[in-house]
């Protein structure tokens, strides 16, 4: 089938496109250098909506190959660029029409399509250029790597192949045309490295440095130094030098480094670094046309797999459902907030006076019961701002307004007067928040929002002895506040429309991705984590051997182990939080004995690291009290997958959140949970848990998985 029909048949199957051009124009290169054909790919939007390649895309820049293929075999161009539209080069594939796809041979003919269309580049008659004006990411790298020669803008600010972290791999050249340009170890970091480390971008001086690009010019006469540039390399008198590719040791060396990353990050739990990393190994011989066989053959199965489409779910609820949140309220019912307080002046109290400081710009004070802890909370916040103009991420100016911003007072009376939006994180004890918020309310305007960053605590409760609770609301972030995107917030049983509202205006300021949960024990994660991490430790408990524990949930590719992750956590954190929940499910969650008695040792966790790995400590050895039934890690895993699974079909039918969606939602930007499991429960579904434990899957046919 040709490529034409190929995709023809494509489109068909995706209506909905939107659809990029590729509209070519010719322009005299300086210094007479001779007519150049540039094409410029563009979806005539603006940069919100980036240019993507779907079937009918790829079909307009192959129209457009068939001109300039026609020009340089008639000797009319001496060159054929490709550009990007502003501030976009092209992101790649168009993940919505991926989501359509029902059948193995349809997923190939994406692999396929695309793969015949980029060589034409290659095999044009005249010298190819690619410049990366901006962001690029996965087919729109690749387009660039088809060229012989690129330059990238200095002002570039995402360039990756993610397709690994979405549970693809790169497919239209990216596993075999890069390490052949520029080493199979640089390649691993970009293809593998990158994209398991929570797909982590290169800027544009680093796709120079690697040697991606070959040169590299500023952002704004970019497109005119390339094309001066161009022109010195047509007219011979730049000479472009590469480093050799070592094809030896190295090469299996960095593949072996690959499959440790793999194995670190995903435990064999997930398919595409692996499938990347036999094609990376395989393009060792330089065969390309092989590598461009093996890549559709990996596309096209990994397409047809659970794994990509829980990625697409996982990507689509990040993009979109954090942005527009179930349930929220009318914004238009949200209250401006022009000062805010903060009660405490802890470690987490400052995290949270830093990020307020910074997303909102207005002025925040702290307050706490002397003055030496007031003092530190906010030279806490004066070195973090001192920290971001030590990297150049803000400059002298904005450091020394935001210094300004930041006061401390002990009298809550002088400091929260005229506060709009006041937020405790406080010792997590009923009593001592219902004290906070009391004293807050008789100095705090009318209309404040009062905010607590209760991790399990009831938010009613908490409210009820207020004159006004229906201004109270739950505002739980996660830690490392500056890096974990979710914000629970929680509304109380006489939380109004308004607060609410306020709440999750603050919260799209603060750029985090909230989720209106119901007052109900711990919430989301950590009601969830809590009888993860509970069944673990009732396993260990019951006579288990740790490490056979541990081992047990590895296949889900977690970032952490249990016991690693409770070390973060701290004992003693896990433990108050296992014991809010018994006191609310005894018949579901346990306060484990030992867990109780490392915390009562006051040890940090359960390993050392003397050796660098982790390793059981052998003074917590020492304290474990087990009993004599032991499970296989099968057995463990089931266990601890039926309880969660159990769990989460409660919180469902107690109305916690609208839907399984925000439970995935809350398990990837609050707890590091793996895209490629999309979550949590594409992975119960798709292992038949939810079945066995629920009798119906979390979700409908298609959303997470191959449509039916």
């Amino acid at each position: 089938m040709s490529t034409a029909e190929l995709l023809k048949g494509a489109a068909e199957l995706f209506p909905d496109e939107v659809v990029t051009q590729a509209h070519v124009r010719h322009l005299d290169l300086p210094a007479a250098a001779g007519r150049f054909a540039l094409i410029t790919l563009d979806n005539g939007l603006d940069h919100t909506k980036p240019t993507t390649f779907g079937p009918q895309s790829l079909a307009n820049l192959s129209a457009a190959l068939d001109q300039v293929e026609k020009e340089a075999s008639e000797g009319t161009v001496v060159g054929v660029g490709i550009t990007g539209k502003p501030f976009i080069f092209a992101v790649g594939a168009d993940l919505k029409g991926v989501e359509l796809l029902k059948r193995h041979e349809d997923a190939l003919a994406i692999g396929k399509g695309g793969h015949e269309v980029f060589k034409r580049l290659a095999a044009l008659a005249v010298p190819t250029f690619a410049y990366y004006n901006g962001a690029a990411m996965g087919g729109g790298v690749e387009v660039g790597l088809h060229c012989r020669y690129r330059t990238v803008s200095a002002a570039l600010p995402a360039f990756s192949l993610p397709e690994v972290f979405l549970g693809l791999v790169p497919g239209w050249g990216g596993c075999t045309l890069l390490p052949n340009l520029i080493g199979a170890d640089r390649a691993v970091s970009v293809v593998i490295e990158n994209s398991l480390n929570q797909n982590k971008q290169l800027k544009g001086a680093q796709v120079y440095e690697l040697g991606i690009a070959d040169a590299i010019f500023e952002g704004a006469d970019f497109l005119e130094q390339s094309l001066i540039w161009t022109a010195s390399v047509l007219k011979g008198e730049l000479q472009v030098v590469r480093p050799e590719v070592d094809r030896g040791e190295a090469w299996d060396q960095a593949v072996a480094r690959g499959r440790f990353i793999a194995d670190s990050k995903v435990h064999g739990a997930a398919p595409a670094a692996y499938r990347a990393l036999d094609i990376i190994a395989a393009a060792k011989d330089g065969d390309l046309q092989a590598g461009f066989d093996a890549e559709d053959q990996a596309l096209a199965d990994l397409i047809m797999g659970g794994e990509l489409r829980s990625g697409i779910y996982a990507f689509n609820l990040v993009q979109r459902r954090a942005k527009r949140p179930a349930g929220a309220p009318d914004r238009a019912l949200a209250r401006p907030v022009t000062k805010v307080g903060v009660v405490g002046a802890g470690l987490m109290a400052s995290q949270l006076a830093l990020l307020f400081l910074r997303r909102l710009e207005v002025p925040v004070v702290l307050t706490d019961i002397d003055q030496e802890r007031v003092d530190k909370g906010v030279s806490y916040v004066h070195g973090e701002i001192d920290k971001l103009l030590l990297k150049s991420r803000i400059n002298q100016d904005k450091a020394n307004r935001l210094k300004g911003l930041v006061s401390g007072v002990l009298d809550k009376a002088e400091g929260f007067a005229d506060a709009d939006f006041i937020i405790e994180a406080v010792f997590e004890e009923m009593g001592v928040k219902q004290q906070v918020f009391a004293e807050v309310e008789a100095v705090a305007p009318a209309h404040a929002i009062l905010a607590t960053n209760t991790s399990s605590l009831s938010v009613s409760e908490m409210a009820s002895k207020l004159k006004n609770p229906e201004r109270v609301v739950g505002f739980h972030f996660f830690n490392p506040v500056a890096i974990l995107p979710l914000l629970e917030i929680v509304r109380g049983e006489q939380t109004d429309e308004a607060s609410l509202a306020t709440a999750f205006g603050v919260a799209k300021k603060l750029r985090k991705s909230a989720v209106l949960v119901k007052d109900a024990p711990a919430f989301v994660v950590n009601r969830i984590l809590t009888r993860f991490m509970g069944e673990i430790q009732n396993v260990i408990d019951e006579g288990t051997p740790v490490a056979v524990a541990e081992r047990a949930v590895e296949p889900l590719g977690l970032p952490m182990s249990p016991l690693v992750l409770l070390e973060l956590v701290g004992p003693a954190i896990g433990l108050h939080v296992s014991e809010t929940l018994h006191r609310a499910f005894p018949e579901r969650f346990t306060v484990s004995g030992n867990l109780a008695a490392v915390v009562k040792a006051g040890k940090r966790g359960f390993y050392v690291y003397d050796s660098g790995q982790p390793e059981l400590d052998p003074e917590v050895a020492a304290l474990l009290k087990q009993g004599d039934v032991v499970l296989t890690e099968e057995q463990t895993r089931d266990r601890v997958l039926d309880a969660v699974a159990q769990e989460i079909g409660l919180m469902l039918d107690e109305g916690v959140v609208a839907e399984a969606q925000d439970i995935d939602l809350c398990l990837l930007t609050g707890a590091g949970w793996p895209f490629h499991l999309g979550g949590i429960t594409p992975y119960l579904d798709r292992e038949g848990v939810s079945e066995r434990v629920n009798g119906k899957p979390f979700l409908a046919p298609g959303v997470a998985s191959v449509p039916a």
